[in-house]
Parts: structure tokens; C-alpha cells; sequence
């Protein structure tokens, strides 16, 4: 396999590009406190990646749909307004992103999280600029189904083809998207999901943290 890097960069946000757990463990149980549920499961760290409503479902062991309204709709409240300052950028995380952009590298980030938050949070961290576009699952109407959906429509929309672009992610969800596309998969193991290193879901590079990029961008500078 080739390890020359693409032009293109798709980064998901959660576990890849952001530290967002302290963040969303403080608003889950603020939401169960509101909703007076018992919250099951109190470490959520490996649940972080999918939309809120299925960490939720998953924390509390929760599928009533009425519950499940009560518990997002407190959750939103606090995360909108609290939660989302408690979220930071993995070390070195605005560095090498801007260092990319300088080598000519073309930046885009796309996240199950809302997108008013998401762009709030990049701006707050000072690295919203360095992105092109921010897609999210309500970044259109109807929503996006999941990442897959949103690889695809950027794709389509600039043009992108599938050996010119790289998914980098933390999670399981993001490889598989990444392969249902067709493009190479980075994954981060700093994040909050795991890639087997038996699975059958491809994986290009595998790297400890975002400043190990950084050979790689020297390689394909030479």
C-alpha cells in the first residue's frame, strides 16, 4: 500500500480531534439527575461516537422512546449551555492541523454531534478556520443516516475522489464508513473506540496521537 498521503482530509471531531468526554459524562448525569433515572453505566468512554440518544439508550439500558426524549432533550440543555466548555483538542491538535493546511493539504471535518456545537467548540479552540467545511448529521434535512452518507455527499459535492481522501478516526463506525467509500482509514488510538487489529476493516496507519502525521508530512514534502 502506498503510504504517500492524500489531499484530502476528513476528520471526525469525538476521540479523533477533541477530548469531549469529561464534557459528555458531565451531561449525562446532569441529564439523569433530571429526569430521576438511574444511570447504569457510569464509564462512557468506549460509547462515545455514535449520536447522544444511543449513548443514552446504552448508559441507562434505556429503549422507551419517551424516556429517551426526556433524557436527550436535559442533556442538550445542559451540554448546550455548560457541558461543551469542558471540551479541549488532544495535544498538538492546532498545530499540526495548521500545519498541514500550509503544506497545501485540504482540511474537513465531519461529526454525529450537532452542528451549532460543533462549530462552537472548533472556533472555541481556535482551529475552526482551518476547515473548509464542517459536516454533521443536521448539516442538511432530512438528516444524514451516518458518516457513510456524509463521506459520500462530500465526495459527490467537491469532487473528491475515493484514492485522493483519508478518514481519520477513532471508532469502528469511522473505519467502516471510511471503507464503505473506498478511502484509506487513519486511526487514532488516543480516542474512545478500538480497530482490532484482526478485523477485516482496513486500517492504513494506525497512530498513537495527530503529531505522528508529522513524518508523513515530511516524507511527502521530500
Amino acid at each position: 500500500m502506498s503510504r504517500s498521503l492524500p489531499q484530502w482530509f476528513l476528520f471526525d471531531l469525538d476521540g479523533t480531534l477533541l477530548d469531549s468526554l469529561p464534557g459528555i459524562e458531565s451531561s449525562v448525569r446532569a441529564a439523569f439527575t433530571a429526569c430521576r433515572m438511574p444511570q447504569l453505566h457510569t464509564n462512557l468512554r468506549e460509547m462515545i461516537g455514535p449520536p447522544i440518544r444511543a449513548i443514552l439508550s446504552r448508559a441507562g439500558e434505556i429503549q422507551d422512546e419517551k424516556s429517551l426524549d426526556c433524557l436527550e432533550r436535559e442533556f442538550r440543555a445542559d451540554y448546550d449551555t455548560q457541558g461543551w466548555r469542558k471540551t479541549v483538542c488532544f495535544p498538538h491538535t492546532g498545530s499540526v492541523l495548521r500545519l498541514m493546511r500550509e503544506r497545501g493539504y485540504r482540511l474537513l471535518a465531519i461529526s454525529n454531534k450537532p452542528r451549532h456545537i460543533s462549530i462552537r467548540i472548533l472556533d472555541n479552540e481556535r482551529i475552526l478556520e482551518l476547515f473548509e467545511e464542517i459536516v454533521t448529521r443536521d448539516s442538511r434535512s432530512p438528516a444524514y443516516a451516518g458518516k457513510e452518507e456524509m463521506i459520500g455527499a462530500i465526495q459527490a459535492q467537491r469532487h473528491i475522489s475515493s484514492t485522493n481522501c483519508l478518514m481519520v478516526g477513532d471508532t469502528i463506525e469511522d473505519a467502516k464508513a471510511a471503507a464503505s467509500a473506498g478511502i484509506r482509514f487513519a486511526f487514532m488510538s488516543h480516542g474512545y473506540g478500538t480497530v482490532d487489529e484482526t478485523s477485516s476493516v482496513p486500517v492504513a496507519w494506525r497512530l498513537g496521537s495527530l503529531s505522528e502525521f508529522l513524518p508523513l508530512l515530511e516524507i511527502n514534502n521530500d
